[in-house]
C-alpha cells in the first residue's frame, strides 16, 4: 500500500510540474572571448536517496531554469526511500539520461560519498559506475571515482550540521589534494556562502563550485520569481561534457547566486565588459558643466558601482547601480579646464557584487569618448 501511494503522489508531481513548465527562462550572462558560459548545477538528489523527487522532474526543472548541464548526484549511503524504491546506484541517471537528450541538456553521471566529518560529504562526477563506489573505506571511495575518470568536489564546507563553530579545512582533505583526488570546493551551497572556501580554492588550485544542492522540488526551495536558483558557471570551448570536465580540471568556473558573481579576476572582468555596452555619444565636456553617460546593461545582473578613485578633470557618483537589462545614466561633471581635452575619459569603479576574493570587489575602468 506504502509504495502505491508513493508512485500516485510522484505520478501527480510529475503531471503538475508538466503542466506548468513549458518554457524555458533562459540565464542571461554573457559568454566571455574565447568560452562559452555554461550555466550548471552539479549537486541535486531525487527519491533514489533523499530527494522528493522522480529523475525526470530534475531535468524538466533544469532545463525550465535555462540551465545547460546537471549531475544527479544521491546519496550512496543514505537511502531513506529504499523499502519502496529498491534499485543500484545508477538508476536515478538512466532514468533521467533520455530525456535529457530529448531536451538538449547536459546530464553527467554522479553520485554523493556521504560520510561524518571528517572528510564529510564529496560529490564525484563524471564517474562510470556509481555502484563501485559503496565502499567501508571513504578514501578508497574516492580514489575508485578517480579511477573511473571522476572529478571530486567537497560538498558545503561550512554546513553547521557538520562544523557547527568553525568551518575548517581537515588534514583529510589535504590527504585527498596530495592524492590528486580533490578538484574542486562548494563555496555556495543551496543558500550558504562560503568565504572560507573562497580563499580554499584561490590557495590550493580548486574549481569554485555553486549548486543548489535541492531535495524539495525546486519551486519549494527557491521562489524562481524572484530569484534563479544558484549555478556553477563553468567557461567551456563548446557545449559538450568534455569540455565541461576540461574547464573543472582547469578552474575555469565561477558561482552565480543571488545577485553576486564569485570568482577569479581572469573571468569575472569579461563577463562584466561583455555585459555593459556604453551607448552615449561623445559627451564634449567642459568644466562646470554636466553631462549623462548612457550605459547599457544586457545581463540577469544588477551591478553594483563603487568609485575606487577620483577621476582626472571631472566627477562621477559615488554610487551607481547599472540595472540589468536596463540602460542607467550616470552624470559626469567637469571640474578643470582639462577635461575639454580629453579625447577619453577613463571612470574607474569597483563591481561590489562581483567578488574575487573575501572581501575584494572586481576593480573596473571603462572609457567613455569625450571628444
Amino acid at each position: 500500500m506504502r509504495t502505491s501511494v508513493l508512485i500516485q503522489l510522484l505520478g501527480l508531481l510529475l503531471f503538475v510540474f508538466q503542466a506548468k513548465a513549458q518554457y524555458r527562462n533562459e540565464i542571461s550572462i554573457p559568454d566571455i572571448p574565447g568560452y562559452l558560459t555554461l550555466k550548471c548545477d552539479f549537486h541535486m538528489h531525487t527519491v533514489f536517496s533523499d530527494g522528493d523527487v522522480w529523475p525526470t522532474v530534475r531535468v524538466r526543472e533544469a532545463w525550465g531554469n535555462g540551465l545547460d548541464a546537471i549531475a544527479i548526484s544521491d546519496h550512496i549511503e543514505y537511502r531513506p526511500h529504499s523499502q519502496d524504491i529498491k534499485s543500484d546506484h545508477n538508476r536515478s541517471y538512466e532514468i533521467a539520461k533520455p530525456l535529457a537528450d530529448q531536451l538538449g541538456l547536459i546530464l553527467i553521471r554522479g553520485t554523493e560519498i556521504t560520510r561524518k566529518m571528517p572528510p564529510g560529504h564529496l560529490n564525484a562526477i563524471f564517474i562510470r559506475n556509481a555502484n563501485l563506489l559503496e565502499r567501508d573505506d571513504w578514501f578508497e571511495a574516492c580514489k575508485e571515482a578517480h579511477e573511473q575518470g571522476g572529478f571530486i568536489f567537497w560538498n558545503h564546507p561550512g554546513w553547521k550540521a557538520q562544523q557547527p563553530e568553525r568551518t575548517l579545512w581537515w588534514r583529510e582533505h589535504t590527504r585527498l589534494l596530495d592524492a590528486g583526488l580533490l578538484g574542486g570546493i562548494e563555496v555556495y551551497n543551496s543558500n550558504e556562502y562560503y568565504p572560507e572556501a573562497l580563499r580554499w580554492a584561490q590557495e590550493k588550485g580548486l574549481a569554485m563550485m555553486c549548486n543548489s544542492d535541492v531535495h524539495d522540488p525546486i519551486e519549494v526551495q527557491y521562489d524562481l520569481a524572484k530569484k534563479h536558483r544558484p549555478v556553477t558557471l563553468v567557461f567551456a570551448t563548446d557545449r559538450k561534457a568534455e569540455s565541461i570536465r576540461n574547464a573543472l580540471e582547469n578552474r575555469r568556473t565561477a558561482a552565480y547566486f543571488g545577485d553576486s558573481i564569485v570568482g577569479d579576476r581572469q573571468f569575472l572582468k569579461p563577463i562584466f565588459l561583455a555585459s555593459i555596452e556604453v551607448v552615449s555619444n561623445p559627451v564634449n565636456l567642459k568644466n562646470q558643466t554636466v553631462k549623462n553617460i548612457a550605459i547599457h546593461n544586457k545581463s540577469d545582473l544588477d551591478f553594483i558601482l563603487v568609485r575606487r578613485q577620483p577621476s582626472v578633470g571631472f566627477d562621477t557618483p559615488k554610487h551607481v547601480t547599472l540595472k540589468a537589462h536596463s540602460t542607467s545614466m550616470i552624470e559626469v561633471t567637469g571640474t578643470s579646464d582639462e577635461v575639454a581635452a580629453m579625447k577619453k575619459l577613463k571612470i574607474y569603479y569597483e563591481v561590489t557584487n562581483l567578488v574575487v576574493g573575501p572581501g575584494e570587489s572586481l576593480p573596473v575602468m571603462f572609457e567613455v569618448d569625450n571628444l
